[in-house]
This record gives C-alpha cells, structure tokens and sequence, in this order.
C-alpha cells in the first residue's frame, strides 16, 4: 500500500480474489453469442479476439517474470544485489488485474462506439497515426503525470506503492493502485481512440499498440540489462528513443531522477536525467555469470511443479506446495510439452540465488521428475546429470555441493559415493546432509520419550537415528528382520543392545517414519500418534487425530537474503536439512566430504546450526 493511500487505491473487486476473472464472463458470452447469431457477411472477428489478447498478454508477462528471474539468479548483467523478499512477492501478486480492467474497457469501447467495429487486420495510416501520437503526446503528458506523482502529495497516496520495490521484476512495472491506472489508460487511450474515431484503426495497430507497451515495461523493470552496446553505436539517437533497464533502475533507487516513459528524451530536455545512467550500463553489461560458494542440487518433482518453482509463477512459488491447483488442470497442454521438453533436451538449471554472511550460494535443478528416480533404465541418465552438475560446480570454484531430494538415493549413487570415488581429486566437497537431519529428528522427538519405532524404508539416516537413539536409551522398534539383524550386530556387546526390538505393533506414541510408508500401515496407527518424518518427501497424512512434523528442516534466520519462495511443501522461510547442511559447511569451512556412510558429528553440526542462527521447528504443521 501506499504510505497514506488515498482516494481508488484498491480494485473494485479486490473482494472477490480468485474469482475476478468471472467479471469477463459476461462479456466473453455476449461476444461470442453475437458472432453466432449474426449474419456470415456481418461477422466481426474484433471482439472475438479480445479475450484470447488478453491470455496472450498474461503469457507475455509471465515469459518475462521467468526470464528475468532466471537471469538475476545467474548473475550475468545483474543490475542491483539486493534483495526480493515475500512482502514484495505479495504486493505483486495481483498484477493480472489490470489486464482484467482493461479488458472490460476494450470491450465497453467496442459496444459503445460505432466506429470500433469490423476493424481492418491492417492498416499503415493507423500505425504512422499510433506511433507520432505516442512520440509526441504520450511520452510528453507521461513524464510530466510521472513528475507530478512524485510530488509528495501524490506520492504518498498513490505512487509510493510503486515504488515500495526498490528491486524491480517484470511485474512490478504494473503495480499500481486503481486511481493511477485509470489515469494511465487515459494517456494509453489518445492514440488507439483517435484512429478509432478516424476509422485508421487496425487489429494490428490496437494489439501492436498495447504489445509495445507491455513488452517494454516489462523489459524496463527487469533487474538485469539486456540491450547490446552495438544497437546505441550502430544508431546512436536511440539513447534518446529507448530506455533500458538500468535506466529505469536508476528511477527506482534514486527516485528523482529517470522520469521518462520509454523514452529517455525528455529527460534530456528537462535535465532529469541521472548522471549514472552510462556508467551503471555498461557496468551492468560486463558482469559475469556469478560464482557461487556453494550449490544445492534438486529436481522436479510432479508435472506441476514447473509452475510451483520461483522461475514459474510467483504467487505460487511463495506459498507451500500442496495439492495441485484445479485451474492448473487446464495448462495440461503446457504442462505435458514442458515434461516432453525436459525428457529430451532437459539441462541442469539455476532456480535461485541468496546471500548468507558473503557466502554465495545458489539452487540449481535437474530437469528430472520424482517418477523418473523409479524407473531403473532412467538411473543412468540421471546420474550422468548429476556428475555434469558435480564438475561444472568444481571448474566454477564452488566449495561445497548438497545433494537434494533423490538426487543421493543409495540405490542411485550411494548417496554420492560414486562421484568421490570416480573423482577423488575434486577440490569442492560433496554433501548428502544426512547427518543435520539426524540432528533435526532426534531433537523433534519430545522429551520424556521412552520408546519410537521406524517405519518406513530403512536407509542411512535410519540406521543413525537407531543407533543414536540405542545410545540414549530410548526403546527403538523395527519391523523388518533384516534391518533388526544388521543393527542388533552393530549394537551387540554394547550396554544398549536391549533398547533395540524387532516388532510389528502399532501402539507406540512416536514414529519416525520414511519413505515407503503404506497408507495401510499409517491408518493403523493409534489417536494422538506423533509422525516424525525422516524421508526426503513427507507422508501422506492421512490421519487428522495424530500429530505431524516437517520433514527435516528449520527456520532460517531474517538475514539469509533474496528468500522470495518456498522450498516444496516447507513454510516460510524454512529450508531442509539437507540444503541447510550445505550452507554450514560452507560457513564452517569443513575440508570434509559427507558421502555414502560417512557421517559427521551429529552434535557438532546441530550446534554450528543453532550458533548460525537456524531455529527449530518445535510445533507439528497440523
């Protein structure tokens, strides 16, 4: 919000949230009814066309957010360091209605005026008209609306909620409360309402009109600078006729400065032009891809969940991810190309990037989804990736790589042992993470416990928590005879042999529960049960009488910066062990790989936790 919001600061139908979108129902009806009521030689494709336009501009946006979050999580042509955080993502979360609101207002104009029907494909009057128009008037009366809302008056009421992004995304260019929005379709409305009236309209000048703007709003709130030095050499008067992003930036940062719609002319004849504008461009140009410290390796998940990334749609990405959305359903063309796509062509990507104490540190993904793990002809391909991944990070300099998700599976590479003993001269130390979420279970267990039990599939962490667990004197129960045998050796001859039972009861109070856990089994658990996951993925949750914990993972604290989504199904802010694991070994600076069994000191890597300033998460989710 604004600082004092004034008069038309919220939406008109900022109550109906999710449902805006059905007040283009009725005008979608009545145009498409009107088209097919209406005589073969009297049919207007005008109106038809509108709702698929504005589809057409949200696809465009949404192209840019991606592209501008992928580039300032790389590092190349960043402009600004700092940060985005969730109270910017929510800020921006509704900028599709402005294309609601001016979708209601082209097909207002089309009914209201005679002159807006049966319009030409093409027409170069129109253009020419469309184009002096917004050179001349448009950017004219723009500066000077811009100037005005920057005097304090206005500024506090309206124009401070823009600028309440000091770090600009595509979609920050559309952030707007009503009152100014409407004041800037008035100044978009002069060209395409005076070829309307002249009848010069085309659908190609209206839709190539609103197409520039969006294209270059968007371009100019992006935090990474993209206009070659060779188009300002090759034709130097196009300083003065387009703006790039680092101009805007400038705007942003300075706020007195860079008031120019698209093009920086104006700026120039009214000395309001900051004399950073060159430097910060071509500074901009010249950086690099940047060099993390440390890397975290995931992967896809459901076909879904390309749009729960932070490089897919932003609301979606800031919140946990839970079940997929039912609007979702209706991008399955979309979503099955994106699955064929990463299948075929898929390459390792970077997702995000965040700064901790100077330790540099991004998420890189593999274009691979969890069903992918499963399937034994796939494993190969799959640690192919990862092996790519493990060198590039190691020529780049990076110092400590974590394993996330499946990507350490023991059936897959031994929970990295493969790539240490292919590559025993890696200089960047490779980490599973096992032994943070060993630390995070044990003390998610309350205190008082006597007894837990494992279910689940046995595997590394398992097999630490037993023992960890036999050592405290607390009663482990196993189901399985094999995984009791090879822990009963491991324990034999010791004082805590006996703490250690093979049983298939279901009336303990705690269970620590992995992946592979059966809904048969999980619906046998007695009321009040807490479920204490140790896998990778969280159970099922079928049980609204017991009690379920994360699956390892903790808070982390406010100066972890650029934290703008969530990581899978985890709240805010909160990050797994396993990713959290490889940022303390970074911290720490541990010369050490934490690969197959190897495990390091439980207590010491809680404690380098804590000390950092990660916290617990003390409460279930339920």
């Amino acid at each position: 919000m604004a600082a004092t919001p004034g008069y038309l600061t919220d939406w008109p139908w900022k109550s109906l949230g999710s449902f805006k979108y059905v007040l283009l129902t009725p005008w979608i009806i009545k145009t498409t009814y009107d088209y097919v009521t209406s005589d073969k030689s009297e049919r207007d494709i005008g109106p038809i066309l509108i709702f698929p336009f504005l589809l057409l501009r949200m696809l465009n946006n949404q192209f840019w957010i991606s592209l501008s979050r992928y580039k300032t999580a790389k590092g190349e042509n960043r402009i600004l360091d700092k940060t985005i955080e969730f109270e910017q993502v929510d800020r921006e979360r509704d900028w599709d209605d402005q294309i609601i609101f001016n979708g209601i207002l082209y097909y207002v104009g089309y009914y209201a005026l005679d002159e807006g029907k049966n319009f030409p494909f093409w027409r170069l009057d129109g253009v020419i008209i469309v184009t002096l128009l917004h050179v001349t008037v448009v950017e004219f009366l723009y500066y000077w609306l811009h100037r005005a809302l920057h005097h304090h008056f206005l500024y506090n009421r309206y124009h401070s909620h823009h600028h309440s992004s000091i770090v600009t995304e595509p979609i920050t260019s559309v952030i707007h409360p009503f009152g100014e929005h409407i004041a800037y379709f008035i100044l978009f409305a002069i060209p395409l309402t005076t070829i309307t009236l002249t009848r010069t309209s085309s659908i190609v000048a209206f839709a190539g009109y609103v197409t520039y703007i969006d294209i270059m709003n968007n371009m100019g709130h992006c935090n990474f600078e993209l206009i070659p030095k060779w188009a300002f050499s090759i034709f130097p008067p196009l300083k003065y006729i387009m703006y790039t992003p680092t101009y805007h930036s400038l705007h942003h940062t300075q706020f007195r400065t860079n008031y120019s719609l698209f093009m920086p002319f104006y700026d120039y004849v009214y000395g309001t032009l900051d004399k950073s504008t060159d430097p910060l461009y071509e500074k901009s140009l010249r950086r690099k891809d940047e060099s993390p410290n440390v890397v975290h390796l995931t992967h896809l998940t459901t076909p879904e969940s390309i749009y729960h990334m932070r490089l897919g749609f932003a609301s979606l990405a800031s919140k946990p991810y839970t079940s997929p959305k039912w609007y979702l359903r209706m991008l399955w063309p979309v979503t099955v190309s994106s699955m064929i796509f990463t299948w075929i062509y898929g390459k390792i990507f970077v997702v995000e990037r965040n700064v901790f104490n100077n330790l540099k540190i991004q998420t890189w993904a593999m274009p691979k989804y969890k069903i992918q793990y499963f399937m034994e002809w796939q494993r190969e391909a799959i640690n192919g990736l990862i092996e790519e991944a493990i060198l590039d990070a190691d020529r780049k300099g990076v110092k400590v790589l974590s394993l996330g998700l499946m990507n350490q599976g023991d059936e897959l590479n031994r929970n990295g042992e493969l790539f240490i003993r292919k590559y025993p001269k890696l200089k960047m130390k490779l980490v599973d993470g096992s032994s943070l979420a060993v630390a995070v279970v044990l003390n998610s267990i309350p205190k008082g416990t006597t007894q837990v039990v494992i279910k689940g599939n046995f595997n590394k962490i398992a097999y630490s928590l037993v023992l960890a667990l036999c050592h405290k004197g607390i009663q482990v129960a196993v189901s399985k005879q094999g995984d009791y045998q090879k822990l009963k050796s491991e324990l034999e001859g010791g004082d805590n042999q006996d703490n250690l039972v093979l049983s298939r009861t279901y009336s303990q109070k705690v269970w620590l529960v992995g992946d592979g856990l059966s809904k048969e089994e999980e619906l046998k658990a007695s009321k009040g049960t807490i479920i204490i996951p140790y896998s990778q993925f969280p159970p099922n949750r079928m049980r609204k009488d017991c009690f379920y914990y994360s699956t390892p993972a903790m808070l982390t604290p406010k100066h972890l910066e650029n934290v703008d989504s969530c990581e899978n199904w985890l709240p805010r802010r909160v990050m797994s062990a396993w990713r959290i694991a490889g940022i303390l070994h970074g911290l720490e600076g541990w010369n050490v790989n934490e690969c197959g069994n190897e495990m390091l000191n439980v207590d010491q890597i809680w404690n380098a936790s804590l000390q950092h300033g990660f916290t617990p998460l003390t409460k279930p989710l339920n």
